[in-house]
């Protein structure tokens, strides 16, 4: 395991890339594994064709979709979700049911849809005052990236249009739900393939201003153990656009995929067990503007003492002092703060730290875990 020291963060020992070994269970299970297997596959299969092939050409409503969304991660198991946002209390409206602990998919799904429902309706009656909890049309929001199926959550809730960002420029790509699902079993990449493609997300929210922004930062996935340093396409946002950091975690672990190639063996683990759970945690709305103070829930007091350490800041992360560069895809001062305190949400929400290892450290990685059969 030496060769692979070097894809440790050097800071906190993280190892964001490597796969998350499967529990071991009792050879009595073996039987029902394959069972449920043999019984979901199919099922799968032909919802997944129907979704992406016959209903992306059909006239129907968004709800009829997000119906068939839901179907498709219930039938692999995926009964129990962990909803929780932040400045959400008992007794705010339809948000609460779904805010206070697990529950099924389906009343997981309608409880947030209720939320949005009753958020939006505050808004169109021109309230004084809107909780604006949950991402609506018009925001943005910032995920995590560590599965397949979190492409597949976010649509089913809230329909966004979704985005690649590349660590080499602020614009952003456009993308299906289709292909974002692919993306987690890609290989990642520093450069568009096609800059003719790429638009900032001011320009994408002008284009599209009633529809949500889905952006994964990071560029590409991990094994949800650490944050990676951003791209800078969050920079591209208008500063007075809401950005949601929504942090996705899977129990058990090993249906991410931070190896990018593996669908077959992730196939098998997501539908060979009876059950998974989903933790979503949504952290109160930020800006692309440095002015807006410290990380949302972080006092600045705390920020600001025994309970951090500079070394966990970006510039010292892996070991190293990073010195800022300039050009399209590096940060000003002012703009990684933006950055930062977006990327400490995130880490705070899936209770894990940020790391400095980015995404050509993921590359290399994948070129040296190829070789290793």
């Amino acid at each position: 395991m030496e060769k692979y020291s070097q894809f440790r963060d050097k800071g906190t020992a993280i190892a964001p890339f490597f796969p998350v070994s499967t529990p071991p269970s009792s050879a009595v299970w073996t039987p029902v594994h394959i069972f449920l297997f043999t019984i979901r596959a199919p099922a799968v299969f032909c919802l997944s064709i129907f979704h992406f092939v016959i209903l992306e050409f059909l006239p129907v409503g968004s709800f009829v979709r997000r119906c068939l969304l839901w179907l498709l991660l219930a039938v692999p198991g995926v009964w129990w979700v962990d909803l929780q946002v932040d400045g959400v209390k008992r007794g705010y409206g339809y948000t609460h049911p779904a805010m206070a602990g697990f529950h099924s998919t389906p009343l997981s799904f309608y409880y947030a849809w209720r939320s949005i429902s009753a958020e939006n309706a505050a808004r169109n009656r021109k309230l004084a005052v809107s909780p604006d909890h949950l991402p609506y049309e018009g925001t943005i929001i910032a995920s995590s990236f560590t599965s397949p199926l979190d492409p597949l959550y976010l649509a089913g809730i809230f329909s966004p249009i979704f985005t690649r960002s590349y660590p080499s420029t602020r614009k952003v790509e456009p993308i299906s739900l289709f292909r974002a699902i692919l993306l987690a079993f890609s290989n990642p990449t520093v450069d568009p393939p096609n800059p003719k493609l790429l638009v900032t997300l001011e320009e994408l929210k002008n284009n599209n201003p009633r529809s949500i922004i889905c952006v994964f930062p990071e560029c590409t996935t991990t094994n949800g153990r650490g944050i990676l340093p951003f791209s800078p396409s969050l920079l591209t946002a208008d500063p007075k656009t809401r950005i949601y950091p929504v942090n996705l975690r899977y129990t058990p672990g090993d249906i991410t995929t931070p190896v990018p190639g593996s669908a077959l063996s992730w196939f098998w683990r997501l539908l060979s067990k009876p059950t998974h759970i989903m933790r979503v945690r949504v952290a109160r709305p930020t800006y692309n503007n440095a002015a807006a103070g410290t990380p949302n829930g972080v006092d600045e007091s705390i920020a600001t003492g025994y309970d951090t350490n500079i070394f966990d800041s970006p510039g010292y992360k892996n070991g190293y002092v990073q010195q800022e560069k300039e050009g399209e895809g590096k940060a000003s001062k002012n703009e990684q703060e933006v950055l930062d305190r977006i990327g400490e949400d995130l880490a705070r929400l899936g209770r894990v730290k940020r790391v400095g290892l980015d995404v050509q450290d993921k590359i290399d990685f994948v070129k040296v875990w190829s070789k290793r059969r």
